[in-house]
């Protein structure tokens, strides 16, 4: 695999370079042959804030992670755990996704010698939903709605808005403002 490193407000050292090709670089140890793409990978600083952004096409998939440390070698050590942790959802979803096809074509098979014939359906690739929760929405107002937010601990919040009696949400920005969702 190539990298193709970038830095934007930030001058990267060749010991930076060395740390972050070493460590993109076993990346690869997950596949089983040798990546042919470049990786571009770039290096910014904002609001003293070190950040870094990791895009890398492989066939069929976008990996991609950003982070922001105070320090750039932290960084690449997260985003570099980040995309490892894609790669293994991703690798995960295949073998679930090849199991399920193994098993169809089995039962296409053992159904196909009885009267009924057998279906063959195109398997999409569904998000699945591990978790519902349903609450009451109680009118307040956008204020009230943060505050109830950062109470539960939660990113955002969702709530009737008393003032034009529409659905919100609120959330928490990353640099740690906050945002209005508004219908329309």
């Amino acid at each position: 695999m190539n990298l193709n490193i970038r830095g934007e407000n930030i001058a990267v050292t060749p010991s930076l370079q060395e740390y972050a090709e070493k460590r993109i670089g076993k990346l690869e140890k997950y596949f089983s042959s040798p990546l042919t793409t470049s990786a571009r990978v770039n290096m910014r600083v904002h609001n003293k804030e070190q950040v870094i952004e990791v895009t890398i096409p492989v066939q069929g998939l976008l990996l991609r992670a950003e982070v922001g440390q105070e320090d750039m070698y932290t960084a690449i050590d997260l985003v570099v755990s980040k995309l490892e942790r894609q790669i293994k959802k991703y690798k995960t979803k295949l073998n679930r996704k090849t199991r399920q096809d193994a098993r169809q074509a089995i039962q296409a098979s053992g159904s196909s010698t009885m009267t009924k014939p057998a279906e063959t359906e195109t398997v999409e690739d569904a998000l699945e939903i591990v978790r519902r929760k349903s609450f009451v929405l109680k009118p307040m107002t956008a204020e009230e709605a943060i505050l109830q937010m950062d109470m539960l601990g939660h990113t955002f919040f969702v709530f009737n808005n008393a003032e034009n009696g529409g659905i919100n949400v609120v959330y928490q920005r990353k640099d740690g403002r906050y945002g209005l969702i508004d219908q329309e």
